[in-house]
């Protein structure tokens, strides 16, 4: 697999990162292609939900986290510099199939690292009976693209705050049983975050790709797709 790089390292938009997804897919002649990137505080929702009802919009704005849907189907997560983004582009096919593949690499990626994770039957990586990592797929015309969460740290409160839960819910349990549902990979290890996505990028690809700026410029204008308020607040 190809590790997709990128010639300046500093954070940007999740809109670039999601544009560089389908640039990666549409563009470039690579049968598996892998990224990590990272982003500040942001909100994510997938292609078929109403952000009202899947954001708390106030509080966002209010605490500085970004929004913003993406293509692919599943529910609304958090992220933010303290944990990663994973992104795998990959071939068209049986869409099962590709999911366990992927996140068999990932679970073994993990593993090689010294985490006992496994996948679940929920499109998820598990470590001591709780979720590290959410993920989600979609098809573009002859490739497929994977991505998900993967939890080393994060502001538990920004977390259960900005995505919105049955009111209920949110009054009953709080962060307490947040932290009871999800593992943070810091408690299990003395590994840095950095040091992590090294033994992925070392786990999963045999091969680096720098893109080049003329990529860059592509990408950036995919991505204004991402931004637009009409994506973003369609129903």
């Amino acid at each position: 697999m190809v590790y997709i790089d990128l010639p300046e390292k500093q954070p940007r938009l999740l809109s670039f990162y999601l544009a560089m997804e389908e640039y990666v897919a549409r563009y470039l002649p690579i049968d598996d292609a892998f990224f990590m990137w990272q982003v500040e505080p942001t909100a994510i929702f997938g292609r078929n939900q109403v952000v009202e009802n899947e954001v708390n919009i106030e509080y966002c704005r209010e605490h500085n986290i970004r929004t913003y849907r993406r293509k692919s189907g599943g529910g609304c997560v958090y992220a933010d510099m303290s944990n990663v983004m994973l992104s795998v582009i990959t071939r068209e096919g049986n869409i099962d199939e590709i999911f366990s593949d992927y996140l068999s690499l990932l679970a073994k990626a993990l593993q090689q690292l010294g985490f006992q994770a496994k996948q679940n039957d929920h499109n998820d990586i598990m470590l001591d009976g709780r979720k590290i990592s959410g993920n989600a797929i979609y098809h573009l015309p002859g490739r497929t693209i994977a991505h998900g969460t993967l939890l080393y740290d994060t502001d538990m409160e920004n977390m259960l705050h900005a995505i919105t839960p049955p009111h209920e819910k949110l009054a009953r349990n709080g962060v307490k049983s947040v932290r009871q549902r999800v593992a943070l990979l810091k408690d299990y290890t003395s590994l840095s975050l950095d040091e992590i996505k090294t033994g992925l990028r070392k786990g999963i690809c045999n091969s680096t790709l720098m893109l080049e700026p003329s990529d860059i410029e592509k990408i950036e204008a995919i991505a204004k797709e991402y931004e637009s308020p009409e994506f973003i607040y369609s129903k």
